[in-house]
């Protein structure tokens, strides 16, 4: 086995005996991701209804889950989220992402080379037409930009939900993880452990990034809801997935859930 790939699989199971749950079976992995269609996904991009693949934002290329922009004259804010068809609570999932190419003309700077993967979100049919983020937990991916500046992965962004770190609620839109950076287009393995008790964390290549809890939703950083979607302060326990369009290529090639048991 591969030494990256051993670290990666050593660092969740320690972090689960740590958070006190085991997996259901240790090999009952489910690809999300069949790598030849996108069967059970569901796109939403701002301006556009769910189920509408403006430019095909999201496609299949050579097996991969990609995030293209070139059938796009500009970004102009087409925030999009590619969404698997069913909710989950109590479950590890894997991401192994890497981005590609350049940033589409129009996207914000902070958004270069910035994609990532939205849990415990409201499903995409509950979203407005208009409507930039879902209600959700974002651990998001970031990629270096070879300047010798730290820009590390794996950290929590917030739309219309707070968490609590350390006993107490924090209403930051981002907290930064400890991951180091990941320059160039290397593949990058994230797990994200999240528990039905409301105990949630990110792994990337093997190391514990980020620990949290208590996710609830909270007003801020998502505009153009429907009317009675936001309930401020409800405990959120699970969710749909949904993949992340921010305006820089991605390419995804593997999508994996494993769920635990109490």
């Amino acid at each position: 086995m591969e030494r990256a790939k051993l670290t990666t699989l050593l660092g969740v199971a320690v972090l689960l005996l740590v958070l006190g749950c085991t997996p259901q079976n240790n090999n009952e992995w489910e690809n999300l991701f069949n790598g030849k269609d996108l069967e059970g996904w569901t796109p939403k991009i701002t301006g556009y209804p769910a189920g509408e693949n403006y430019g095909e934002t999201f496609r299949v290329e050579d097996g991969l889950l990609t995030v293209s922009y070139d059938k796009y004259y500009r970004f102009d804010n087409r925030f999009g989220h590619l969404f698997y068809e069913k909710p989950f609570s109590n479950y590890v999932l894997r991401v192994e992402y890497r981005f590609i190419g350049e940033q589409v003309e129009g996207g914000a700077a902070w958004a270069t080379r910035n994609s990532g993967v939205m849990f415990h979100s409201q499903a995409p049919e509950t979203m407005g037409e208009q409507q930039d983020f879902p209600i959700s937990l974002e651990a998001q991916f970031l990629g270096g930009l070879s300047d010798g500046n730290p820009r590390p992965t794996g950290s929590l962004c917030t739309p219309g939900t707070h968490v609590d770190i350390d006993g107490v609620q924090i209403t930051d839109h981002c907290i930064t993880s400890t991951a180091k950076t990941y320059d160039g287009d290397q593949w990058i393995t994230m797990d994200i452990v999240a528990r039905a008790n409301g105990e949630i964390a990110h792994v990337v290549e093997g190391d514990t990034v980020m620990k949290y809890s208590n996710p609830v939703m909270g007003i801020g950083m998502v505009s153009n809801l429907k009317d009675n979607i936001m309930e401020d302060g409800k405990p959120l326990n699970g969710g749909y997935f949904a993949l992340q369009s921010e305006s820089h290529p991605v390419q995804f090639r593997k999508v994996m859930i494993k769920q635990l048991k109490d």
